[in-house]
């Protein structure tokens, strides 16, 4: 009887586990899925960012053209879109500066980086834009500059 339970045992013990064969297939399984994920993915990830830059050009443009409503004026390019959130030092126009700014507060583009701001602009009147993903002037796809005078996604 011991020998037939020692048998017993041992064909218990090697249906227990995952043989290594079974194991390399889960992982080569896992890793073609991961591979066709980021494929799909990644390319979505860049063209999300450029969407949002766009979107945040557009808030600071209509926070820039309040600023000329209520100011009178629009900021100087040494004051820069801080001019947004911070009164002026004129204290005539600091009066009529609204509680709050005329924006929340100033983000960094979606890539960490300050947006620019220019006046007179290249462009129009005045150029706010992002450098894109590579943070410098050019580019093309992701690093592209994007600015109130790109055409909107």
């Amino acid at each position: 009887m011991a020998v037939q339970d020692y048998e017993e045992d041992r064909i218990k013990d090697r249906e227990a586990g995952l043989s290594l064969i079974e194991v390399m297939v889960v992982v080569v399984i896992i890793g073609i899925v991961g591979t066709i994920i980021m494929i799909n993915v990644f390319p979505l990830l860049g063209n999300a960012n450029t969407t949002a830059a766009s979107a945040q050009v557009s808030q600071l443009e209509q926070g820039v053209e309040t600023y000329n409503l209520i100011i009178g004026r629009y900021p100087t390019t040494e004051e820069g879109l801080e001019a947004l959130v911070t009164p002026p030092a004129d204290p005539r126009e600091a009066a009529r500066f609204p509680d709050g700014g005329f924006i929340n507060n100033l983000p960094p583009d979606p890539w960490g980086n300050p947006y620019q701001y220019m006046i007179p602009g290249e462009h129009g009147r005045y150029d706010i834009w992002s450098w894109g993903a590579d943070g410098r002037p050019g580019g093309e796809g992701e690093n592209a500059d994007i600015g109130n005078w790109t055409p909107q996604e």
